[in-house]
């Protein structure tokens, strides 16, 4: 049995590079941050719809593979609890830069 690993969310490969370097970033702060967001509520829509899909597989008795749908609802709760996390981070982070004195 082949288990379909996670894809990687693209912003952050794309910019792994840009974060770990010494050097000073040479993009936009807020729209690597954007994409990475945007890459993550399209990871939740993805797995959530797959495991939708597997669901009702299960449902009609048509799922071969019932491990499948476990597989499908751990990976749409770890790409929610990812999204939900990265807000949580920003969220703190904004809180943070506002108790600031300039």
């Amino acid at each position: 049995m082949f288990i379909e690993p996670m894809t990687a969310l693209s912003a952050v490969e794309k910019n792994k590079n840009t974060f770990f370097n010494n050097a000073a970033p040479k993009v936009d702060g807020s729209s690597v941050f954007r994409d990475i967001f945007f890459n993550a509520i399209d990871e939740v829509r993805r797995t959530d719809q797959d495991y939708s899909e597997k669901e009702y597989l299960f449902a009609t008795g048509q799922l071969e593979n019932p491990h499948e749908l476990t597989i499908s609802s751990t990976k749409a709760q770890t790409s929610v609890d990812f999204l939900v996390t990265l807000r949580n981070r920003a969220l703190d982070t904004y809180n943070e830069l506002m108790r600031m004195n300039i």
